[in-house]
C-alpha cells in the first residue's frame, strides 16, 4: 500500500475504506470484510453512528493496532452554557470509547460550522497528548482553511472534501499543497451521480486498461496524490477498489478525465445558507 506523509511525519495510507451511510448493524461485517481484504485504513465519524461497530471489527480482526490507520470526526459542538473546548474533549473521549481504542490516527473537524476555533484549540491539546496522532478538518473551503491556519499553532494535516471527476478541486489542492495540508476525497465515485459508471470517457479508459470505471477513477485520484476512501458492502467490490496499483493512467488519459470537471458539487454546497442552517442544527 502506498502511503502519503502528513505534515507532522505521520504515514497515512492513500487508499482506505469509508463507512459513511453503512447502517450500524451492517458496519461490523463490512469493516471486517474490508480488513480481511487488505484494507488497513478505516474512516468513520461520530455523526455516522457506527463507531462502535468499527471498533468491534478492529477488535475481532486480530490485526495489530500499529498496522491500522483509524480516522474519526468531531461533529459540531453546541455549548451555550459551557465550554466548546470541554465539549470537544468529551466528544473525543466518547469516540475513543465507542471505538475501543486508546488513540486514533486522525481526528477531523467534520464541518466548518459553529465555534470550530475552540474545537481546534481542544484538538491541538488532544494531538499534543498523543491521543490523536494527527488532526485535520473536513469540508473546509480555502478561505476558512487559510484563516484557521493563520490563527492557530498547528496546521491541519488533512482536509477531507468532496472530490471526484465532476468536482475535481484542483485549485483547492494546489492551495493545500502550498500550506502543507493533504487533500482527501470523500465521495470519490460521486455515488454514481452524473452517470459516472457509464460515462463514455471513463468507460473507454477503463476498457483500454481492462479495468472498471471505479478502478480508473480511484487510480486517477491516487495519481493526483489524493487520499481516497471508497465505500462498499460487497467484498468483491472492496477487492476491486483495492486493486488499483497495478496500472498507470497516461498523461493523455489524465487530461481527458480532467476535462470532465464541472467545478460544482453534485451533492450540496457547504456555503449555501440553507444547508449551513440545516447542518448546524443537526446533532451527532
Amino acid at each position: 500500500m502506498h502511503n502519503v506523509t502528513l505534515n507532522n511525519g505521520v504515514q497515512m495510507p492513500i487508499l482506505g475504506f469509508g463507512v459513511y451511510q453503512i447502517p450500524a448493524e451492517e458496519t461490523q461485517a463490512a469493516a471486517e470484510a474490508a480488513l480481511a481484504t487488505g484494507y488497513r485504513h478505516l474512516d468513520t465519524a461520530a455523526a455516522y453512528g457506527n463507531e462502535e461497530a468499527v471498533g468491534a471489527a478492529i477488535k475481532s480482526s486480530g490485526i495489530a493496532r500499529g498496522e491500522l490507520f483509524i480516522t474519526t470526526k468531531l461533529w459540531i459542538q453546541h455549548a451555550p452554557a459551557g465550554s466548546v473546548q470541554d465539549d470537544t474533549k468529551r466528544a473525543f473521549d466518547g469516540s475513543l470509547r465507542r471505538l475501543g481504542l486508546d488513540h486514533v490516527d486522525l481526528y477531523l473537524i467534520h464541518q466548518p460550522l459553529g465555534d470550530y476555533y475552540s474545537e481546534w484549540r481542544a484538538m491541538q491539546e488532544i494531538n499534543k497528548e498523543g491521543l490523536a496522532r494527527a488532526i485535520g478538518v473536513s469540508n473546509f473551503y480555502p478561505d476558512r482553511l487559510v484563516d484557521l491556519i493563520d490563527h492557530n499553532e498547528i496546521v491541519p494535516a488533512v482536509n477531507q472534501i468532496e472530490t471526484h471527476p465532476f468536482f475535481q478541486r484542483a485549485a483547492d489542492q494546489a492551495l493545500m499543497r502550498e500550506r502543507g495540508v493533504q487533500i482527501e476525497s470523500w465521495g470519490p465515485l460521486a455515488e454514481g451521480r452524473n452517470n459516472l459508471f457509464t460515462d463514455p470517457v471513463l468507460s473507454a479508459i477503463a476498457e483500454a486498461h481492462g479495468k472498471s470505471v471505479a478502478q480508473v477513477v480511484l487510480r486517477w485520484l491516487i495519481q493526483r496524490e489524493v487520499v481516497v476512501i471508497p465505500k462498499s458492502v460487497r467484498p468483491e467490490r472492496m477487492a476491486e477498489n483495492l486493486a488499483v496499483f497495478d496500472f498507470t493512467l497516461t498523461d493523455e488519459q489524465m487530461d481527458r478525465i480532467a476535462a470532465l470537471d464541472t467545478g460544482a458539487s453534485v451533492f450540496f454546497d457547504h456555503r449555501d445558507p440553507a444547508m449551513v442552517s440545516r447542518l448546524g442544527g443537526r446533532s451527532a
